[in-house]
């Protein structure tokens, strides 16, 4: 869930920094001008992956924070993120130092962890957002830039970014980023360069430009463009340029919605180029939404900072080959229905066709359904469920992914 970013204030050196000119008064109270922040998620989660021992994870998690009201154009938050694991019949995914680390068990992706989420100041004024620190970077739909928002462990970046709205229409933004804190949590920081390689950790060095731009200046139409030049310290399969363009529109009743973007150093060892092409059709019929799409990875396109979760379906059979590099081509053909229930209930069903170049199931199919019920602006319940089952081809290497089953039970609760 995205929030207003705000300042962080690390210490009071921070907020006089470059202290020549006299310092501004402060308000009055400390109450009136520093509130503090909750976000607290508690799951249960169900994975059974064909060849490991089923897992249930119990967790629970806690963001809190500090965040300053605007003084002058600046602001601030510092974020603390804190996630308990009273049931840990499962492996989290990460390094030998995470916790709980069973690797006969199925892979549920939320490790035990207390870090530091968000520590940031930023600066309003002339049109502009600029932020220093660590902080959340969504981009669009979080097809190449999230935070993993699924994960208990949030993806965050230690970066500089700036946002600008000069332009009537146009948005444009830029992000430098000097590391990413991925969601294996702060008893995850090996270095990756011990043995397995292959075992998550917390935090990887970058050498990361982002740009991304967005007008709405075309009455009914929405453009997009980015450009991502991605480099890793010990993460070379990672390295990529990625440039894309996106367009959204009304026709005929349909909301339509087309991206495409080329990639350059795709594939594991980063020595190719690789096409992206998402195509989604929306119509709304009273209250029911009903979709269509196509979404299509050529051999080797890689999206490593992506919310990954968000796409391919729910049982993430194809997260890891979205974030490495290492697969051979994936089109996934879906159709959505969302369904109002009533009582601030809705229902989600989702059937995904997935195979290589073509439009098939040779890798599989999948059905996801996710019922979700607003309480208030405060309070929110979700269940899920997710089937995947495999048709055998290979995503990766020569091996067909496994048949995969998921549900998970959360109650979120925001202040």
């Amino acid at each position: 869930m995205k929030r207003k970013s705000i300042l962080l204030i690390a210490s009071a050196g921070v907020l006089h920094a470059g202290g020549a000119a006299p310092a501004l008064p402060l308000p009055a109270t400390t109450a009136s001008w520093l509130t503090p922040t909750l976000d607290i998620r508690a799951r249960y989660e169900f994975g059974d992956v064909d060849g490991k021992d089923p897992s249930n994870a119990l967790t629970l998690r806690e963001r809190a924070g500090l965040k300053t009201n605007p003084w002058h154009g600046l602001s601030g938050l510092v974020e603390g993120e804190f996630t308990e694991v009273p049931g840990a019949d499962y492996y989290a995914g990460a390094g030998p130092q995470a916790y709980p680390h069973d690797r006969a068990n199925s892979v549920i992706g939320d490790p035990r962890n207390a870090e530091l989420n968000q520590a940031m100041v930023q600066y309003d004024g002339f049109d502009t957002t600029a932020k220093v620190g660590r902080q959340r970077i969504i981009f669009d739909n979080a097809a190449f830039i999230g935070n993993v928002g699924w994960r208990q462990n949030e993806q965050t970046f230690d970066a500089f970014s700036l946002s600008n709205k000069s332009i009537a229409g146009l948005t444009l933004n830029y992000a430098y980023l000097n590391q990413v804190n991925r969601i294996y949590g702060a008893e995850a920081d090996s270095p990756l360069t011990t043995t397995p390689l292959f075992d998550n950790v917390q935090d990887v060095a970058a050498n990361v430009n982002l740009v991304n731009a967005s007008y709405t200046g075309v009455k009914g139409v929405s453009l997009g463009g980015y450009a991502y030049l991605m480099d890793f310290q010990h993460k070379p399969n990672w390295n990529n340029n990625t440039f894309g363009l996106s367009a959204k529109g009304d026709l005929l009743g349909l909301t339509l919605y087309g991206e495409l973007a080329w990639q350059d150093h795709a594939g594991f060892a980063a020595d190719d180029d690789a096409l992206y092409a998402h195509l989604i059709a929306t119509k709304t019929i009273g209250t029911q939404t009903l979709e269509l799409g196509l979404e299509q990875l050529g051999a080797g396109f890689k999206t490593p900072l992506a919310t990954v979760h968000k796409f391919n379906g729910f049982a993430d059979a194809f997260i890891g080959g979205r974030i490495e590099g290492n697969h051979n081509g994936l089109t996934d053909v879906y159709v959505s229905h969302t369904l109002p229930l009533g009582y601030g209930i809705k229902w989600t069903n989702v059937l995904h066709a997935y195979g290589d170049d073509e439009i098939s199931t040779g890798y599989g199919w999948e059905y996801d359904s996710v019922l979700l019920k607003k309480f208030d602006e405060h309070l929110t319940a979700i269940a899920k469920v997710s089937q995947f089952e495999s048709e055998g081809d290979a995503f990766v290497g020569a091996a067909g992914l496994p048949t995969t089953t998921r549900f998970s039970l959360e109650l979120d609760y925001t202040f």
